[in-house]
């Protein structure tokens, strides 16, 4: 009998996503974060009540000790100034979560001892472009006559000229 890095991996012969790649290797370390599945995770921003869909995110859910449907803790790791307020609005967070998927999940809600990172495209989105990057894409795009073509590109000519190059 074959051992299992014997065993050749299953090809798709096609091209895959990123996330579709990736499932095998995501879904174990969720596995051990408490995470059923990435769904969660994936809907944080529509599941969470205002302004915690943005200020705070799931960390892992811990389940009880046995067999029971006591529902699980959610630990969720927040910013800096709204740990309090979070803390005493768990029951709310907890109901949320318990609405979207329709079923008693989580019991109630505590705050994970690891920092809160922002998402870095929320940081590259409000980062104002530098004088030198504005001029070289308003000069990119000065022979176009219609407007809003001519802002989308002046837009994508300054993301594109504020890269560091590799």
């Amino acid at each position: 009998m074959a051992k299992d890095k014997d065993i050749e991996p299953r090809r798709l012969n096609r091209a895959v996503g990123v996330s579709e790649a990736l499932t095998g290797v995501l879904d174990a370390v969720l596995k051990k974060r408490g995470f059923a599945t990435r769904d969660l995770l994936t809907s944080w921003a529509a599941i969470a009540p205002k302004p915690y869909d943005k200020v705070a995110v799931p960390d892992q859910l811990k389940w009880p000790r046995g067999a029971g449907h006591e529902g699980a803790t959610l630990y969720l790791r927040c910013a800096q100034g709204h740990a309090m307020a979070l803390s005493h609005e768990g029951a709310l967070v907890a109901s949320a979560v318990n609405r979207y998927f329709g079923y008693f999940l989580v019991r109630e809600v505590r705050l994970s001892a690891e920092p809160f990172t922002g998402s870095s495209v929320k940081k590259a989105a409000n980062a104002v472009p530098l004088p030198q990057v504005v001029a070289r894409a308003d000069a990119a795009v000065a022979d176009i006559g219609d407007d809003a073509l001519k802002e989308a590109l002046k837009g994508l000519g300054e993301a594109l000229y504020s890269k560091r190059p590799r």
